[in-house]
This record gives C-alpha cells, sequence and structure tokens, in this order.
C-alpha cells in the first residue's frame, strides 16, 4: 500500500505542472498580436481623391528655383503650361499625380527637382441644382457631396416642387444619363442608394 504521503506529494507536483503549463499558454496567447478590425479604409485612400477640373487654379512651385514658381490656371481644355515641362494634360488627374508628371518632365532639365502644387481654387468642380429650389445655381465640389446635401444647398424645394421626381443628369462623354431620385423615400429611410455621391458637372433638376 503506497504510504498517503507519497499520494499527497504525487497530487502536488501535478497541480504545480497543469499550473505551469496554464500560465505558459496564456503568456503565448498575450504575445500573439491582435488581429487589426477589417475596416475599409476612406474612399480617398483608396485612390478616390479630388480630381482637378478646367477652371481649378493651381500654385505651382519648384523647391529652391525661383523662376520656377507661378500661378496656374487649368485650361478649358483640360491643359496646362509651366516652364520646362511644356503643356501637358491636368484634367482628371489628382495633386499627386500631376505632381509626379511636373517632376518627370522637369527632372530632364533639373535633376533633382521637387514639385509642389497646391489646388488655390477648386472652381472646376462644380454641381449645379436647377429648378424649382429656393436658390437654383452652381455649386463648389470641394468635398463628396450627395443629392440631399446638394439640395439644402439649394435651399430645399419650393411649394410647388415635385420632390418626388427629381432627376439628376450625368453626362460621360458624348452620352447623358438620367437618374431618378424621390425625396419621399429618402425622408422616410427607404431605397437610400438612390441619395448618390454627385460627379462633377451633374446637374440636379427638381421639377
Amino acid at each position: 500500500m503506497t504510504p498517503p504521503m507519497f499520494e499527497l506529494r504525487k497530487l502536488t507536483l501535478l497541480a504545480l505542472s497543469l499550473l505551469c503549463c496554464g500560465a505558459l499558454s496564456a503568456v503565448a496567447a498575450a504575445a500573439q498580436p491582435l488581429a487589426s478590425p477589417s475596416v475599409e479604409p476612406p474612399a480617398r485612400q483608396r485612390g478616390l481623391g479630388y480630381r482637378l477640373e478646367p477652371g481649378d487654379l493651381l500654385q505651382v512651385s519648384v523647391w529652391n528655383e525661383k523662376d520656377l514658381q507661378a500661378e496656374v490656371l487649368i485650361r478649358p481644355d483640360g491643359g496646362i503650361s509651366f516652364p520646362l515641362a511644356g503643356d501637358l494634360p491636368a484634367a482628371g488627374h489628382t495633386v499627386a499625380g500631376l505632381t509626379a508628371l511636373l517632376e518627370a518632365r522637369i527632372r530632364k532639365y533639373v535633376p533633382d527637382a521637387v514639385v509642389t502644387v497646391a489646388v488655390k481654387s477648386a472652381a472646376g468642380n462644380r454641381v449645379f441644382v436647377i429648378g424649382k429650389v429656393q436658390r437654383p445655381g452652381d455649386f463648389a465640389l470641394v468635398g463628396p457631396l450627395d443629392v440631399l446635401q446638394a439640395l439644402s444647398l439649394a435651399g430645399g424645394g419650393t411649394p410647388f416642387a415635385d420632390m418626388n421626381d427629381i432627376r439628376i443628369l450625368r453626362r460621360s462623354g458624348d452620352a447623358q444619363t438620367s437618374l431618378r431620385f424621390r425625396y419621399g423615400d429618402i425622408e422616410h429611410g427607404r431605397r437610400l442608394e438612390q441619395n448618390i455621391l454627385l460627379q462633377s458637372g451633374d446637374t440636379v433638376v427638381v421639377p
């Protein structure tokens, strides 16, 4: 028969072993990096940043080159002219894209050129709200703007406006599409996909 003291010692050693294993598992788990939550990056980080348009006024400068600094207006054809870079397209580019294009051209003559492009006036990106609204007109598209926000900028509809038959006219090249917007649906939280983000040149028509 095994002495009671020997059995007690075996049980004590077993308990200590289990405790050590548990502590090591806890330490190993704590050492694992926490999984980052799956968060979709903002639109700007996905490359959907501000796109330059005809009418935008830019400040372009080359570091340490006093003769290479100027305000540049994007022409109606979408192009600009700048010393050493010549004539090049600007409309449709982001600021970063245009900066890289300018640097590539200017570095043929100034190898270490560092170009800075800043938007002084975003006059080119505009949307239009016309028809039976309080303040029809054009509005600068300086950031994301949906249909409901554009209507708010225009003061909302007049008492005689048909807010359930609003149309958004969008041109792509020579083609034009018409998108419907029913204010009553949005007001009651239905069919929210109608409240699209507007693009430069879109026209919101309130009959």
